[in-house]
């Protein structure tokens, strides 16, 4: 394993460990120190009562995107808890997927803020912005 492998390694590990994710087809789809992207597949799972992509599922996969983007940033035996998060909605799309991309903003002694941005990609390629959010992360001792 080198030193770039690191911080896929850490967040694929706690990733599996997400029974949310696991059950709407959530992936990892990249890793970097301060950074993660995240998919979703469009399913029946994740739809609202008109069927687009429920707020609720591009909320959940943002602040997950956003929180392993922070985790790249934790010390070493930590996790991270989300203490708080602000999104706002700006479209409502079916079919395809959805990538969410976390970035970290700042990485303090003891809290971290990130952001992350999701993104509506259409079967034919076509992308449309669906939310953006804001976080504040705070770190705790891993227990498993």
């Amino acid at each position: 394993m080198t030193p770039a492998d690191l911080p896929l390694q850490r967040v694929q590990t706690s990733f599996e460990r997400q029974g949310l994710m696991r059950h709407w087809g959530a992936q990892v789809e990249r890793v970097e120190p301060g950074l993660c992207v995240l998919s979703l597949p469009y399913s029946d799972k994740v739809t609202q009562q008109q069927a687009g992509f429920h707020g609720g599922a591009m909320g959940a996969l943002a602040d997950i995107a956003a929180g392993y983007a922070g985790l790249t940033q934790a010390p070493a035996g930590m996790e991270v808890v989300t203490v708080e998060y602000k999104i706002n909605f700006l479209a409502s799309c079916q079919g395809g997927k959805l990538l969410a991309t976390g970035r970290v903003v700042k990485a303090g002694k003891r809290v971290i803020v990130a952001s992350a941005e999701v993104l509506h990609v259409a079967d034919d390629g076509r992308e449309t912005a669906c939310a953006v959010l804001q976080q504040t992360l705070m770190a705790v001792p891993k227990t498993y």
